[in-house]
């Protein structure tokens, strides 16, 4: 099956501490609640290769898989990209330049 290349768009994610498990959440300042589950690598919300507050860029879209709870959705397979404070508060700046 061929990656619908259109459905993704670049979201910028960080792990944290949710109900005692880390987990990956869009950062504030998105289109995205920060609230909304992400579906990613294992790799970004393992503590031992990245320290929890960690910020990474994914390549991601909006799914419920057959009418569930909406979550975003990045594949796997697809490099981690960590950002560091100063990258992540340019790419939200550059988002809400981008805004309609």
């Amino acid at each position: 099956m061929v990656r619908d290349t259109y459905a993704y768009r670049q979201v910028a994610v960080e792990s944290r501490i949710v109900g005692g498990v880390v987990q990956i959440r869009p950062v504030p300042g998105q289109a995205f609640s920060p609230e909304l589950s992400v579906q990613c690598s294992r790799r970004l919300s393992d503590t031992r290769l990245y320290p929890l507050g960690s910020k990474f860029l994914l390549s991601a879209k909006l799914t419920d898989r057959l009418g569930g709870t909406p979550f975003l959705y990045a594949y796997h397979g697809d490099p981690d990209v960590v950002l560091s404070e100063k990258q992540t508060r340019a790419f939200l700046a550059e988002f809400k330049r981008g805004r309609i």
